[in-house]
């Protein structure tokens, strides 16, 4: 398995507990989304653990990037956030269990082996959640957003510069700008701190918003 987290001690502590359980082999950790992604279609892990506030992709981002690639590779979402819509947004983004940080080790060790057996897991006092996440879901509007708008976005708010987004993703300072300007075009925006605003309602982003780009 794969484990993906920003928090460095909390990574640690997890894959300390996890490499002692029998039958779970951590093959790797990192600590964005963007780097679970290409690990994972290098190495090819059963399951990941993704957090999901990580930077540059957070981790319904990654899982569903992923999840087109490799459906194969079950996903864990890894989260303290245990609102109807983002345990919904994760479940529609391919992930196969949601557990929340703070119930213990044994439910994630559950979680892991239950998605390996091809099984959805949801840690106590989620599942409740799920259907009114879906008809939340079904109630809002449709996201009028790209991967890679959401995935500019979201460096966007985390306070990077456009030349520094195309470094990160391997484009030209001008597309990146290009894709500001469709997302302000799309999103009706106008200003830094109104995509800020909107990337932290959609979930894009958990991080304190940087200065403006």
């Amino acid at each position: 398995m794969l484990l993906a987290e920003d928090h460095q001690v909390v990574r640690e502590g997890l894959r300390a507990l996890l490499s002692d359980r029998e039958g779970i082999e951590v093959l790797g950790e990192v600590c964005d989304g963007a780097a679970a992604v290409t690990f994972a279609l290098d190495r090819g892990p059963d399951v990941v653990v993704m957090d999901i506030g990580m930077p540059e992709l957070n981790g319904i981002e990654a899982a569903r990037r992923l999840h087109r690639k490799r459906p194969d590779i079950r996903v864990v979402i890894l989260s303290m956030r245990d609102d109807a819509v983002t345990v919904d947004k994760a479940l529609r983004a391919g992930a196969r269990a949601y557990v929340l940080k703070g119930v213990g080790v044994e439910s994630l060790v559950d979680a892991i082996e239950a998605v390996h057996r091809g099984e959805v897991y949801l840690s106590a006092g989620v599942s409740e959640y799920v259907l009114a996440g879906y008809l939340a879901a079904s109630a809002a509007p449709t996201d009028p957003l790209t991967d890679r708008e959401r995935e500019v976005l979201q460096l966007i708010a985390e306070g990077f510069t456009s030349a520094e987004i195309a470094l990160r993703l391997g484009l030209s300072t001008k597309t990146v700008r290009n894709h500001r300007s469709n997302i302000m075009d799309r999103l009706d925006v106008r200003t830094t701190a109104g995509l800020v605003r909107y990337a932290l309602k959609a979930g894009l982003t958990e991080l304190e918003p940087g200065p403006p780009t």
